[in-house]
């Protein structure tokens, strides 16, 4: 299973498309002022036992050319014979989707990303067949976005360039500045601030920088105490003065990681978790939701004995 912030470094781009063309900029893509996005299946396998999933695929159709594809990767390291399936990727889609296609690599670190620039070739005997030039965003060309005023007007870049420069002295300060933002969010648009603080907190995770934004969650007030997502259950329990609402907003919780890391949740699995008052039950629920594969795997090892009293879970 992919680690949340492998999740996050791709799938950013899939929950907010407009990323794409400061990213373009950057890289040096012409991109249009104005282009659909829509998400692509992931899955390019042709025949069994062999799997091969992309990372993220988006179609991109800008308004002044014809439309492409765009892969998405995102690289922690060097992984020998990982450029064979970026050429699979490649090949694949175009022959499939007949569009041309992009190949997007993100990286957290420098060495990763000399490496991930390529250029990857399949042929001998002087002869190419086939080159893969994927383009790379990491720590070299991503900007350091310290500043206010540019965080809050490219707030999805912002976060982008948070989790690039996660492993470097940079990442803290990028991290203040964006608390710094989405403080002043809540009170203009209290949902897109409340998607990246709990994004933030799922892709860092328990790395040296996840502990920093929960320290700066704290700080700025957004959610007293921890600054977890946890704490947005006492919150609304606590306003509403009895026990059901915590469980209530803990269920919310729950939902909401499994959200933002792209799992689905059956309507069964909603019911049940939604039904559910028992604090305890729900709280395991809340830290199991943000590692599990699937939405079932949060019942796993629960006793399946009906308690006596309707109150509980």
């Amino acid at each position: 299973m992919v680690t949340s912030t492998h999740e996050g470094l791709h799938r950013i781009f899939q929950e907010r498309p407009e990323i794409l063309a400061p990213v373009f900029g950057v890289l040096g893509v012409p991109s249009s002022a104005k282009a659909t996005v829509d998400a692509v299946t992931m899955d390019v396998t042709e025949t069994r036992p062999m799997e091969r999933r992309v990372d993220t695929v988006l179609r991109i159709g800008p308004s002044d050319g014809e439309d492409f594809l765009l892969a998405i990767e995102s690289q922690s390291g060097k992984v020998a014979g990982k450029e064979r399936s970026w050429a699979y990727y490649v090949s694949y889609l175009q022959a499939k989707y007949k569009l041309p296609v992009l190949l997007l690599v993100v990286c957290q670190d420098q060495a990763t990303a000399k490496w991930a620039v390529g250029p990857f070739e399949c042929g001998t005997r002087g002869w190419t067949a086939m080159r893969v030039y994927p383009l790379v965003a990491g720590p070299d060309n991503l900007p350091v976005i310290t500043d206010v005023r540019t965080v809050a007007k490219n707030l999805p870049l912002a976060v982008l360039s948070a989790l690039a420069h996660a492993r470097s002295r940079d990442g803290d300060v990028i991290l203040e500045a964006i608390g710094t933002v989405l403080q002043e969010m809540r009170q203009t648009d209290p949902d897109t601030a409340e998607y990246f603080f709990d994004f933030l907190e799922v892709t860092l995770g328990k790395t040296p920088a996840g502990k920093k934004w929960k320290d700066i969650m704290s700080f700025v007030s957004y959610f007293p105490g921890r600054g977890t997502v946890r704490e947005t259950a006492y919150l609304e329990g606590e306003a509403k003065g009895e026990a059901r609402g915590k469980a209530e907003g803990e269920v919310k919780g729950i939902l909401l990681v499994l959200e933002v890391r792209g799992i689905s949740v059956p309507d069964d699995v909603r019911e049940r978790i939604t039904t559910c008052t028992d604090l305890d039950r729900i709280d395991t629920w809340l830290e199991r939701s943000r590692t599990v594969a699937c939405a079932e795997d949060l019942f796993v090892g629960d006793s399946e004995s009906v308690p006596s009293d309707p109150e509980q879970g």
